[in-house]
């Protein structure tokens, strides 16, 4: 734990995924640096995506080539740097002579003129010419390529309505995605950084070349002032109100608040690719195979006016994406069939678009240094282009501090990633031979999870006795006190929907039962530390 009268190199407000990977690039090129989350890492937009590394295929119609591009070259050094939390998955894109542009798009005005007759429509050369440029723009090594599928008789046929004969396949990613912010935070903290969840910024001023940046526990309500030589505001959907409220810029960018919500179904299919669905409306849905017993479908994209307003899934929503999947689906998905919603907000930069749908989804990166001390404003930005996004803001940090080191992040693999992309099956046989009280699920779900730190959580247990208290699906003392040790799990909500998805499998009994444990486990290790 840093001391409070240091001077540190940065300040980064927000825990999501740009602020802890801002700071883990930062603190491994020697910077000191303290990250305040006011709530849990990952609690708002970062763990509510569509759980996706990929390069955004629509974004081709707008002409966002450079940012389609750097999300394509980063699944690939993605995939190498956390193959436990992140995996190759195919795309089926179902064609049919219907599928519409959504709006106004670039490329639909441009074909409007060329060729008036289409009206609107998608041609299929289209299509398979966008799948083109998306298998070859990011130098594709690990990924298959497109091909073109029939459906009839097959198992990625089965499920659909036998109007469908022809779809395209092709290839992008499954990403963890709060694991993902964890595990940035965690290396971050191993290279010298101090991490401070449940830990609100209310002020910030600057004092000459320095920021006085006031931090709150919400925990035992401590207050304290930590100086900076230069804030980062990675606030997520909070951005805006940083600029405003707590920092006091005249700054003129703004933030657009889109909301996106999800549904998970009951398992809808029998295989482990992914649908691509096109709407009458030209928009996009994806049906994917989730946590091996479900289906995830989303997302939508509705402004979204203040960030403090808790995003939820909307019967309104929850209808739009049943109605938008039932149009392909054999077998109508019903209210029944949904067992959990979520939703999160998109904190996009405010470039004046018409629709909540094309708002770009590339990231903004503002320096503002009149009056003194930096500050530095992130807007927008992709999941999977968030090791890029870091780099570009030590770019921008740099022309302010001194960074010793050069870019690093590419090659390093994050906690428990130190193994092949193809191995995943193998440490998974590796884990049961070697502790072969655990069943076949627990050891998949550890393996994907931790990958090679799944060891350190189960040293020297011989048992299932060993392990402790068993919550439920799995779930047992041993690991949730490693979470609360290693990674910042405070209550049951942190373990169960956020570093993992256990809340689809544990009832509300079991959730309660775990929330008391932790609250007299976290008392036991205050203690702990008191004497230490």
């Amino acid at each position: 734990m840093f001391d409070s009268g240091d001077i540190q190199d940065l300040v980064i407000v927000g825990g999501g995924i740009n602020g802890c990977g801002i700071a883990r690039d930062a603190a491994g090129r020697g910077l000191t640096v303290t990250l305040a989350e006011m709530n849990d890492l990952a609690s708002a937009t970062s763990s509510a995506s569509t759980k996706l590394f990929h390069g955004g295929l629509r974004y081709l119609e707008y002409f966002e080539v450079r940012l389609v591009r750097e999300a394509l070259i980063e699944r690939e050094t993605l995939l190498r740097a956390m193959p436990h939390i992140s995996w190759p998955m195919r795309f089926v894109l179902p064609y049919h002579k219907d599928m519409r542009f959504e709006g106004e798009t670039p490329t639909s005005r441009i074909l409007n003129v060329v060729m008036p007759w289409t009206k609107g429509r998608r041609p299929a050369w289209i299509i398979r010419l966008g799948l083109f440029l998306y298998d070859n723009l990011g130098g594709r090594k690990i990924l298959p390529g497109t091909e073109t599928i029939r459906l009839r008789g097959t198992p990625e046929g089965a499920p659909l309505e036998d109007r469908f004969e022809t779809a395209y396949e092709y290839s992008d990613c499954w990403i963890e995605d709060s694991r993902l912010v964890v595990l940035n935070a965690r290396d971050a903290e191993a290279r010298g950084a101090t991490i401070l969840t449940r830990t609100k910024v209310t002020a910030a001023r600057r004092d000459g070349d320095l920021w006085v940046v006031t931090l709150a526990d919400r925990d035992n309500g401590e207050v304290r002032d930590v100086r900076a030589r230069m804030l980062v505001n990675a606030g997520g959907p909070w951005v805006g109100d940083i600029i405003r409220s707590k920092v006091r810029s005249n700054s003129r960018e703004g933030v657009r608040l889109v909301r996106g919500s999800h549904i998970v179904t009951r398992r809808l299919f029998d295989h482990d690719k992914c649908y691509f669905f096109q709407g009458t409306d030209g928009r996009i849905m994806f049906a994917i195979p989730y946590e091996e017993d479900f289906t995830l479908i989303g997302t939508t994209d509705q402004e979204h006016a203040d960030p403090d307003a808790k995003p939820v899934c909307t019967p309104e929503e929850r209808r739009y994406m049943l109605d938008f999947v039932n149009a392909y689906l054999k077998r109508d998905v019903t209210e029944a069939d949904v067992v959990w919603s979520y939703s999160g907000v998109r904190p996009l930069y405010d470039d004046g678009a018409q629709s909540a749908s094309a708002a770009t989804r590339d990231y903004t990166l503002r320096v503002d240094a009149e009056g003194g001390a930096p500050l530095l404003n992130v807007f927008g930005g992709k999941i999977t282009t968030y090791r890029r996004l870091a780099e570009s803001a030590l770019e921008r940090i740099g022309a302010h501090l001194e960074v010793r080191n050069g870019s690093w992040t590419a090659g390093a693999p994050l906690p428990g990633g130190d193994f092949d992309v193809t191995a995943v099956d193998d440490l998974t046989r590796r884990l049961k031979a070697e502790h072969p009280f655990l069943g076949d699920y627990a050891c998949r779900r550890m393996i994907r999870a931790y990958g090679t730190e799944a060891w350190e959580i189960l040293d020297g247990a011989h048992e299932a006795a060993d392990l402790g208290e068993d919550f439920g699906a799995t779930l047992t003392a041993r690991e949730v006190e490693w979470l609360m040790l290693r990674e910042w799990a405070h209550n049951a909500e942190d373990v169960v929907w956020r570093r993992s998805k256990l809340g689809l499998r544990l009832d509300a009994a079991q959730i309660a039962r775990l929330d008391e444990w932790m609250d007299e486990a976290r008392a036991r290790i205050v203690r702990r530390a008191a004497a230490e």
